[in-house]
């Protein structure tokens, strides 16, 4: 069986040939603006635009937890923006992670992954501004990606 890979660098550059989804976990509230989607936006602009206005079009699309917007940026490239957090963390609030919608979302990840025969590569899901632990996360990712023959990439910023 496959097994997640962990490298060091920037998960918006991913390595590797053939087709790659790169995927985040982004809030039910319609921001963005902090964390790993500004490194997202600082190389392409479709993957905000494409989730602001799937969250001002949310009456009339899935757009909520655990639901999950494919945006093709071009040369083998899809970034995956998956409802996995609610809210976002203020004050002595809990963490806003939603640990059933990240699970939710791996799901149609691999469905997608599965179709168009990519690869997956993502920072540590829904544990920086969203507040979860790896420890929780890392099970789902096994069980809905490397179960299903997916080769998943892990990136920790940093040289």
């Amino acid at each position: 069986m496959s097994e997640i890979t962990y490298v060091r660098g920037d998960a918006t550059a991913p390595f590797g040939k053939g087709v790659k989804l790169i995927a985040h976990v982004c809030n039910d509230l319609g921001g963005w603006g902090k964390g790993f989607v500004l490194a997202v936006s600082r190389r392409w602009p479709e993957p905000e635009k494409a989730y602001r206005g799937w969250h001002r079009e949310r009456a009339k699309n899935d757009f909520g937890l655990g639901a999950v917007q494919f945006v093709d940026v071009g040369r083998g490239l899809c970034v995956a923006n998956m409802i996995g957090q609610r809210g976002m963390r203020t004050g002595s609030k809990g963490a806003p992670v939603r640990y059933e919608a990240i699970d939710t979302a791996l799901t149609a990840l691999a469905d997608k992954a599965t179709e168009l025969g990519a690869a997956v590569h993502m920072p540590r899901i829904g544990c920086g501004l969203a507040g979860g632990k790896w420890s929780r996360i890392e099970p789902l990712i096994a069980e809905r990606l490397v179960a299903r023959g997916i080769a998943v990439t892990v990136y920790d910023f940093g040289d």
